[in-house]
């Protein structure tokens, strides 16, 4: 019997946050997802983390389990798990992309915006993020 499918949103605040913490962070998760069959996207600037994990469920719970002893995560907060019939992001072993100008500002996160965010709201962002093109960073 397949093992379900599952999905996870996070919002984090990354500690020390640099061009080359996100490239190893990337690179790192891409390698090991394609190991563990998770798909997902990761939403990042220097105040914030938004993170959605697609795949088997103990593959999911393990990775999650990963970055929460990852010292360069603070404020980890979950904000939905649950099984899904589908993947969204399902060519991508991580999708990386910086916050939309749709997506809370920088007053926003400080004020609270990611750790008061329901599951559907957060949700939507990815659902959202899916559909369009992914953008280039210039780092």
């Amino acid at each position: 019997m397949p093992s379900r499918l599952c999905q996870l949103i996070y919002t984090s605040r990354p500690f020390g946050f640099n061009a080359p913490m996100l490239d190893d962070i990337l690179t790192t998760a891409r390698a090991r997802n394609a190991e563990s069959e998770i798909t997902g996207a990761l939403i990042c600037r220097a105040d914030m983390f938004m993170q959605m994990l697609e795949g088997p469920r103990a593959a999911v719970t393990e990775t999650f389990g990963r970055i929460l002893a990852d010292d360069r995560h603070v404020d980890v907060a979950l904000l939905h798990v649950g099984d899904t019939p589908e993947r969204i992001f399902a060519d991508w072993t991580m999708r990386d992309d910086p916050p939309q100008s749709w997506m809370w500002n920088q007053a926003e996160v400080r004020e609270g915006a990611m750790q008061e965010a329901s599951a559907a709201a957060a949700y939507s962002v990815f659902r959202r993020l899916s559909r369009l093109p992914p953008e280039r960073r210039a780092m």
